[in-house]
């Protein structure tokens, strides 16, 4: 299924108001997200970080994650009246014109 992130707001929002019955306040969104993101977090470290899996975290899929954290960003941009493409689009403008040499002149990055 290849699906444009406006696409994917919009499958978001017909998912909360038919099957999810209504969205969750802003700010309860918000505290699932930092869940959402601990969740990935933990998973990362322990993969390609030097902690140990937990037996509770093996099962733990990370692409399911991301979309985890993708999904409840998706609710708040809904919710606040965001549009992500519209967005995404204006912080690569910013970023290429802060960043057009910034990192091909950082001697660290060589």
């Amino acid at each position: 299924m290849d699906v444009t992130i406006r696409q994917a707001q919009q499958q978001v929002d017909a998912w909360i108001k038919t099957i999810g019955v209504r969205y969750f306040n802003e700010l309860t969104n918000l505290g699932i997200l930092m869940e959402e993101v601990g969740e990935l977090s933990r998973i990362m470290v322990r993969k390609y970080g030097e902690q140990s899996f937990k037996e509770s975290d093996k099962q733990k899929d990370l692409a399911d994650e991301m979309a985890d954290v993708l999904w409840v960003l998706m609710c708040l941009a809904n919710q606040t009246g965001v549009d992500l493409t519209d967005a995404l689009e204006k912080n690569f403008e910013k970023k290429n014109i802060r960043d057009a040499t910034r990192h091909l002149d950082n001697d660290k990055l060589k």
